[in-house]
């Protein structure tokens, strides 16, 4: 499989489940203490984006 399978593959499996956007986001918060929250919920929102789970298209390549 080459890459652009590989990011088309996670990108179905994150807009089919996007909760584990959040539970990354999660884990990493937890991990850090919270320490970079703010930059966390911005990859967050970016991910979302990227693979059309929040609403939208995904953002194009």
């Amino acid at each position: 499989m080459d890459m652009d399978g590989i990011v088309n593959k996670a990108k179905d499996a994150l807009k089919s489940n996007p909760d584990l956007i959040e539970k990354g986001g999660d884990m990493i918060d937890k991990v850090t203490g919270g320490k970079f929250a703010d930059k966390v919920d911005q990859a967050q929102d970016a991910a979302r984006k990227a693979v059309g789970a929040d609403g939208e298209a995904p953002a194009a390549e």
